[in-house]
């Protein structure tokens, strides 16, 4: 798969595509199916799907300080659209002067003069231009006008599970709902619209040192990017994965009790992400790291002492291998 930053990097003698367009943070399952119908489309015209999506968010150019919590990113993003046939990643940098374009002026420029577009896919609700003022009927006329055809996918519902609710309830996959779910510490509702577990990255920096000193419990306490949508304070059970530099592919997963909170015991107030690998002695200090969530444990809880706060980490971790199948 190509991966352009601009269309600058569009190369020489570029022939007709296929473009779906969004910014498909999340790439779950209602991006997935979006983006497997332009991937068909492509196929069938036997040209090249191109993703178009934007960075930064285009809510933080048009209204500074709104960036919305990020379930992906761009490299994470890259790597699931690759695996669904995508042929080129492109991003398109989103700035104060692209989003005063008129909604004629960017299909002009970008899907005829630039990419030359066959065919358009993009979600019902999609919007454009300058104030989101095109839409769908004006995207089909306008493709009417400059030769390109337009499909819009239907919003994709379905039932997911929930922490609270064994027999899972129908909901419309979208980022926003995720970003909910996420926010709330309900990983279980987030992986069952992603279609995967909700994963975080990051660097392994140094931290208070005091859960393999004090506590016996060595963490790995990650520096996450910003906007990082990072679950509601708590423990989890996660999988860990380190992502070896130099490495053409990241190491196993292995299993993880994580705490997201502030360690309110010793009085805590800056807000730390901590995985306790199980089972590994290594020291990950410097190395990017993933997180892949997959059930809360609990909430986060202030103890008496440390005694007591030993024995529920003792507890989380037996239940982080009940919850992961892991063995002792």
């Amino acid at each position: 798969m190509q991966r352009w930053r601009g269309l600058e990097q569009l190369p020489g003698g570029w022939g007709r595509c296929v473009v779906t367009i969004g910014v498909f943070d999340g790439v779950h399952r209602g991006h997935q199916k979006l983006i497997a119908h332009a991937v068909q489309k492509a196929r069938r015209r036997g040209v090249p799907c191109v993703l178009m999506t934007f960075d930064p968010h285009p809510a933080e150019v048009v209204r500074p300080g709104s960036h919305p919590a990020q379930l992906t990113t761009l490299q994470r993003r890259a790597e699931l659209v690759e695996q669904l046939g995508v042929d080129v990643f492109c991003v398109l940098p989103f700035t104060r002067e692209l989003s005063r374009v008129p909604a004629e002026g960017f299909a002009h420029e970008v899907l005829v003069e630039k990419l030359h577009a066959a065919e358009v896919v993009v979600g019902e609700n999609f919007t454009f231009g300058h104030k989101a003022a095109g839409n769908i009927d004006l995207l089909t006329k306008l493709g009417e006008r400059f030769g390109f055809e337009v499909a819009s996918d239907a919003l994709v519902s379905g039932p997911v599970e929930r922490s609270d609710d064994a027999d899972g309830t129908s909901v419309t996959f979208s980022s926003t709902y995720i970003r909910a779910c996420i926010d709330a510490g309900d990983v279980v509702a987030a992986a069952s619209a992603l279609g995967r577990h909700h994963r975080i990255e990051g660097i392994v920096v140094r931290g208070a040192g005091r859960g393999g000193k004090e506590l016996g419990f060595p963490t790995a306490n990650l520096s996450t990017p910003d906007y990082t949508a990072i679950p509601a304070d708590g423990v989890y059970a996660a999988w860990f994965t380190h992502r070896r530099r130099g490495a053409s592919q990241p190491g196993p997963a292995m299993p993880a009790a994580v705490s997201v909170g502030s360690n309110p015991t010793f009085s805590g107030t800056e807000r730390t992400v901590e995985a306790f690998v199980l089972d590994v002695d290594a020291d990950f200090y410097g190395e990017h790291v993933d997180l892949d969530f997959v059930q809360r444990l609990r909430a986060m809880e202030r103890y008496d002492s440390v005694d007591a706060l030993i024995d529920q980490m003792n507890a989380d971790v037996a239940e982080t291998r009940r919850i992961l199948g892991v063995r002792e």
